[in-house]
């Protein structure tokens, strides 16, 4: 059985903290403000890291690109509008928005990649997949967020502002900055990756110590979780069984397909965490990202999984 990593451990002992000691007072306005820096900080470094090379290099096979992101983009809302539709009642209003975000979000980069890679597949197709998911999610997941959960009102001035400051333009400089500081970034990256998710488990606090002041355990029972946990798990199925089946449809080679599976299915925390907090209220944050944050750790899981059963597969075809 897999075991937690490090960071889900970390992003757990962040909201157990939140629960027993959240910030009060000064300190919140100025966590707000030292999380939103980390957010910017954050964002600049994504655009250094993406190489625009990856994506021109691998828009040749526009049929796996599109398709994973018609996943990303379309299934997933698709999927959690329809889930909502049917079982409104099933979970908490504030859970179910954060499900439909959720549904909004990119696609990983990292552990994409890696899991590709884990799986004999396309790993140069996977990351251009990932990269340009995450690219046109910076523009595309607030509009969507703003389509799908439009009676929130999260489409405002303060969201447009919000995104371009903080998201937005740190990674538009990163990229203008790229021939410059790429070396830098890549001879750095552990560091990078450090910081960048230490700045993710820092926004995790904070938006949990505000859903703890507005009482977030006392709004969501054992019971609540436990169906969240499900409803995760069954909308990760069943995008994994689609997927499979659409690249089976179109003839896709199996490693082709590996890329398919893994980059359409995943859903990044790092980028989700950041845009909860600056699209949401800072008292609807913490609901936000608690299905994103267990999605993230049943995602790792279960295409850990498929990764090793393709691994075996394509060293039994040699």
């Amino acid at each position: 059985m897999r075991k937690l990593d490090p960071f889900l451990t970390a992003l757990i002992g962040a909201v157990v903290l939140a629960t027993f000691l959240p910030c009060h007072g000064l300190a919140t306005t100025v966590l707000e403000y030292v999380t939103d820096a980390c957010i910017m900080v954050m964002f600049f470094m994504q655009g250094l890291k993406l190489e625009r090379r990856a994506i021109l290099d691998n828009m040749r096979n526009w049929q796996l690109q599109g398709l994973v992101l018609a996943c990303t983009f379309a299934l997933f809302p698709a999927l959690g509008l329809c889930l909502h539709a049917l079982a409104p009642g099933l979970m908490e209003n504030s859970l179910w928005l954060g499900v439909l975000f959720l549904c909004c979000l990119p696609s990983t980069v990292q552990s994409s990649i890696a899991l590709t890679s884990l799986a004999n597949g396309n790993v140069a197709a996977s990351i251009c997949a990932a990269t340009l998911s995450n690219i046109a999610g910076i523009f595309i997941t607030p509009v969507l967020v703003s389509l799908v959960l439009h009676t929130h009102g999260v489409w405002s001035a303060h969201a447009i502002i919000g995104i371009t400051v903080q998201l937005l333009l740190p990674f538009v400089a990163g990229q203008l900055l790229q021939p410059f500081l790429y070396k830098w970034a890549h001879r750095n990256k552990k560091i990078i990756s450090v910081t960048d998710r230490s700045s993710i488990i820092l926004v995790v606090y904070t938006a949990f110590s505000h859903a703890v002041v507005e009482g977030i355990w006392l709004q969501l029972s054992a019971r609540n979780i436990a169906t969240l946990i499900a409803v995760d798990t069954g909308l990760l199925l069943a995008v994994l069984t689609l997927t499979l089946m659409t690249g089976k449809i179109f003839g896709f080679s199996s490693k082709d397909e590996v890329s398919l599976i893994l980059c359409g299915s995943k859903k990044s925390l790092a980028s989700g965490v950041p845009m909860a907090n600056v699209l949401f209220p800072a008292s609807t944050a913490g609901f936000v990202i608690l299905p994103l944050i267990l999605y993230h750790q049943i995602q790792l899981f279960l295409c850990t999984l498929i990764a090793r059963h393709y691994h075996n597969k394509h060293l039994a075809d040699v």
